[in-house]
């Protein structure tokens, strides 16, 4: 499970600087002015050789009586308390603040693994200026500047010490040969846990008319038609600008790491409502996460003529047409309409994603592929494709060796996913191809 790294500090350290560093992207809002960031981006990054989710937050000051500071303050409560280590920013170019003296003190008492930053450290003199920072009682500093990136490998490989060890391979493979893990995502109401209810055959989850009532994932192993199954409730994840700071934050850390967890997500949508952008953004998630996909488009029973099943079923489709490789259920969670499918869809798509296609099968299928379409000429060279096999499974990933990979357009790396769905399924399955240059001793 990729672990979870808070980024804290009182405002203006440079906090939203240091994430889209580590990131690699500009995706946090950076200004001079305090108080820029207020609700938290996530985003992936890989950091000394380690898959972590950075969380950036907004600027920590306990002291401060204004509505807005406490209820970042309660934010940043939330994402320490679901982080694996802790990033905690301070001005290197300025001395302590009662504000970094309440930080400090807080995380000292989260027991969390922190790592202390001293941003703003541009030059050499000003490392050495860091100093006063040690009167906080810190243990060691790592000096950056998130601007120029100075230190940013030191502090990746800082990160990487304070994480928990990765979950063993060996552990990985057991797991994938015992009863798949079905996680139900969606948006708060969509009938997740009343469908968690029936699977399981009694009332596990709490189910309310009012939204978000579910909190904490709820695991519960199940056998459905004779099959075993364990089902993971979680809780309903809204628009960011709707989440509320405070515990639901932490229900959104939550639901991301159960699906993590998961071998096959199913996106529950409200047929009543409509698929909306928001159901869009968390199927976009699971595949960014690679795993398993099946959409049930739940409260069927409450559309009473056929025109309207057929328009909800239309409309769910081309919204999610990004994802067509994604079976979408029609059902009732109340009723038990269609149930059955929907479980025999994530059975299949737990399977495809466990499959493996042996290599002198793949590449037999790949001369075909090449003999009708071969990669197009790029920048005056024409990438050649010499074999591909695959090198995982669960989720499946292939690696083709290439001449100039940097030169095969997208469109025909699509082209390559579909064909290999043409030919060999994976229905509900992301699929990932590495192209990899050939060297001349291979």
């Amino acid at each position: 499970m990729t672990p979870i790294v808070a980024i804290v500090g009182r405002p203006n350290v440079g906090k939203s600087t240091l994430f889209n560093r580590l990131v690699g992207k500009r995706l946090a809002i950076v200004d001079d002015l305090p108080g820029v960031t207020r609700d938290r981006h996530y985003a992936d990054a890989h950091l000394a050789g380690r898959n972590v989710t950075l969380v950036d937050t907004g600027g920590f000051d306990p002291s401060s009586g204004d509505p807005m500071q406490i209820g970042i303050a309660r934010h940043v409560f939330a994402a320490i308390e679901e982080a694996d280590a802790v990033i905690c920013v301070l001005d290197g170019a300025m001395p302590p603040t009662e504000p970094d003296r309440e930080a400090v003190q807080l995380l000292r008492q989260s027991g969390k693994p922190v790592v202390y930053v001293a941003n703003k450290a541009d030059t050499r003199e000003h490392e050495l200026a860091i100093g006063p920072l040690y009167e906080l009682g810190i243990p060691s500093l790592v000096a950056v500047s998130a601007v120029h990136g100075r230190g940013t490998a030191e502090l990746a490989q800082a990160i990487r010490d304070a994480l928990p060890p990765p979950e063993r391979s060996d552990e990985a493979a057991e797991d994938a040969e015992d009863a798949p893990r079905i996680a139900l995502v969606g948006r708060p109401n969509a009938g997740k846990s009343s469908l968690f209810n029936r699977l399981v055959g009694r009332e596990r989850s709490l189910v309310d008319r009012e939204p978000g009532t579910t909190r904490d994932p709820v695991d519960e192993r199940v056998e459905f038609e004779g099959r075993p199954f364990v089902m993971v409730d979680t809780a309903g994840i809204r628009r960011r600008s709707r989440v509320e700071r405070g515990v639901e934050l932490v229900s959104v850390l939550r639901a991301i790491r159960a699906m993590e967890r998961a071998e096959v997500c199913v996106l529950l949508c409200d047929a009543t409502e409509g698929v909306a952008e928001q159901d869009a953004r968390l199927l976009a998630l699971c595949i960014e996460r690679r795993r398993g996909l099946v959409v049930g488009l739940n409260k069927m029973d409450a559309l009473r003529d056929g025109k309207a099943r057929r328009a909800a079923i239309e409309q769910a489709t081309d919204t999610l047409q990004f994802a067509q490789f994604a079976r979408i259920i029609p059902l009732s969670g109340k009723t038990g309409d269609n149930v059955s499918e929907l479980m025999n869809a994530a059975s299949r798509t737990a399977e495809e994603m466990r499959r493996r296609i042996p290599t002198g099968e793949l590449n037999r299928f790949f001369e075909e592929v090449l003999a009708k379409q071969p990669p197009p000429t790029q920048g005056g060279r024409a990438p050649r494709i010499y074999y591909i096999t695959q090198a995982e499974a669960s989720p499946p990933v292939f690696v083709a060796m290439t001449s100039y990979p940097e030169q095969l357009r997208a469109s025909y790396q699509r082209f390559v996913v579909n064909q290999i769905r043409k030919s060999f399924g994976f229905e509900g399955v992301p699929i990932t191809v590495h192209y990899k240059a050939k060297r001349r001793r291979e």
